[in-house]
């Protein structure tokens, strides 16, 4: 499994995210504290995404990244360099990679496209057969809608490494296209509800932690791992583990959908068949 997390506030240096609190994101990747038997430490690389805006200064920001296979723990850059960079918004992880799976940057979370960066926390077993069955289904439920061919196995193969957390993003970077029919996904939340329960439907024992990033809003699941958040008038942070003491942070209950931002914190059913109001 993994450890994640990502913020959004006033401007902060990247580094800081990494390396922030007594439980540090750094720390969590040798000394993680609630993997749930999702193995033992976080060295399989490591990744963080931040946004800069266009060099026209128009329109929105842009997601960028820094990734390393190695151990995050190895790399100066996380004392050196990345700290020099300072963004409104950080999304970062820590990995560890599932047996059989490959240990290469490009499989190291985030995965990025425009303003959006992304990050699973999890496994979907038999990830091949699950996945090409989840795209087949979220195209019908596309066609239904009105949008026939919005998804092709071929789509698939676009995935930046032979990974199920790669393909995931494949998967929601479709549900995220501008133009997709409202019926079908209307905003972030409802691409990450449909993706996970599809997801889950054919692969019962997937963990499906998300995190989804536009540099101003987070949106995040947790599906049989790990979430906490911590919201203030100021800033908003999701994380697998909090990296501090403060009291703020609030753990996420299992099966649930969060958004996040400055000043507003919303969890939800991620599945509507789960009993519960939206809480806030």
């Amino acid at each position: 499994m993994c450890r994640h997390l990502a913020y959004v506030g006033p401007r902060v240096p990247v580094g800081d995210l990494l390396t922030r609190g007594v439980h540090a994101l750094r720390t969590q990747a040798w000394a993680p504290r609630d993997m749930r038997g999702g193995g033992t430490i976080n060295a399989d690389g490591f990744g963080v995404a931040w946004w800069r805006p266009p060099t026209d200064g128009s329109g929105p920001a842009h997601a960028t990244r820094y990734r390393n296979a190695a151990p995050i723990w190895t790399d100066p850059a996380v004392d050196e360099v990345l700290p020099q960079i300072e963004s409104p918004a950080v999304l970062a992880a820590v990995r560890s990679a599932t047996v059989g799976m490959p240990v290469e940057r490009a499989a190291c979370a985030p995965f990025i496209d425009d303003g959006w960066a992304f990050s699973h926390n999890g496994v979907v077993p038999n990830w091949r057969k699950a996945l090409t069955a989840t795209l087949a289904d979220l195209d019908s439920a596309a066609t239904r809608a009105g949008a026939t061919r919005m998804f092709q196995t071929a789509d698939l193969l676009d995935a930046e490494s032979a990974t199920d957390s790669a393909a995931l993003w494949v998967l929601l970077r479709g549900l995220l296209t501008p133009g997709a029919p409202e019926d079908l996904v209307a905003n972030p939340a409802d691409a990450l509800r449909l993706l996970v329960t599809t997801v889950v439907a054919h692969a019962p024992t997937a963990r499906l932690n998300l995190l989804l990033g536009d540099g101003t809003r987070i949106w995040a699941t947790a599906w049989e791992h790990a979430l906490s958040a911590l919201v203030t008038d100021d800033f908003a942070v999701v994380a697998s583990e909090p990296y501090d003491t403060d009291p703020r942070w609030r753990p996420i209950p299992e099966h649930s959908l969060v958004h996040a931002e400055p000043g507003n914190l919303t969890i939800e059913p991620l599945d509507h068949r789960d009993s519960g109001t939206p809480a806030q």
